[in-house]
């Protein structure tokens, strides 16, 4: 669903339709935008809260780690995901976003499965717990604001494939969104079933277009992972989304 002028904003689709870029929403009404969004519904767009986040319209390129939150925070991160990540080459540089890396540590700690309460540098959080669904959401915006849309998308599951869109498209949804800030709810209880885990992550969504316009978006996001006795999780990703002008 196209949302704030001609913006889509991160919302994903709760059915199996195309959706909007960096998240859709069920076919609920948004804002109508140009942008087409990334899931089965409207993509919502970050808000332009921090006039330091250049908006999309003008610089699309990934915000760097060490520019976010300076090199020394950056450099921490960076150890971190070095400790944690399976990768032969992983994508732990300060050069890169925060969000890639936070999800490369998120992905390690998954795989890690039970010892990842266990691990420091997974900070005692149970990969399959609700905790881990929210910080997966909260991952999910901050790689839209810091313009690491594949970061996003892959959140969406394998080449983005829940999303319904290709990165491009995805992209080009937040052509003029300058940042999102999400609040999340109260996750629901982590339900089993035929091999996978469910999450239910409400939130709300304040979005800004890089024409001073905001909206605000309410409703939740499904997440999925693989159960732990069915093979190796990657940790939690995002199925559909449903989300609603508010």
């Amino acid at each position: 669903m196209p949302l704030l002028g001609a913006t889509v904003l991160a919302l994903s689709a709760c059915s199996k339709a195309p959706a909007p870029s960096p998240g859709s929403e069920t076919q609920d009404q948004a804002p109508s935008s140009s942008a087409a969004a990334s899931d089965t519904a409207a993509s919502v767009k970050p808000p332009s809260l921090d006039p330091q986040i250049p908006s999309a319209a003008t610089d699309m390129q990934p915000v760097s780690c060490s520019s976010e939150i300076g090199k020394a925070q950056a450099d921490k991160l960076v150890q971190q995901c070095l400790v944690v990540s399976p990768a032969t080459r992983p994508p732990c540089n300060a050069v890169n976003s925060c969000a890639m890396i936070r999800n490369e540590i998120a992905r390690g700690c998954a795989i890690l499965g039970e010892d990842a309460v266990k691990t420091p540098d997974c900070g005692g959080i149970d990969p399959v717990g609700r905790p881990a669904a929210a910080d997966m959401v909260e991952r999910y915006y901050a790689a839209i604001n810091e313009r690491d849309f594949p970061s996003a998308w892959a959140l969406w599951g394998p080449d983005g494939g829940s999303s319904g869109q290709t990165l491009q498209a995805f992209t080009e949804g937040y052509a003029h969104t300058r940042r999102v800030h999400v609040d999340i709810g109260k996750v629901s209880d982590v339900e089993g079933g035929a091999g996978s885990l469910y999450v239910t992550v409400p939130v709300t969504v304040d979005a800004e277009l890089d024409n001073g316009k905001r909206q605000r978006f309410v409703g939740s996001y499904a997440l999925r992972q693989i159960n732990r006795g069915m093979g190796v999780s990657q940790g939690w990703h995002i199925t559909s989304a449903s989300l609603r002008p508010a």
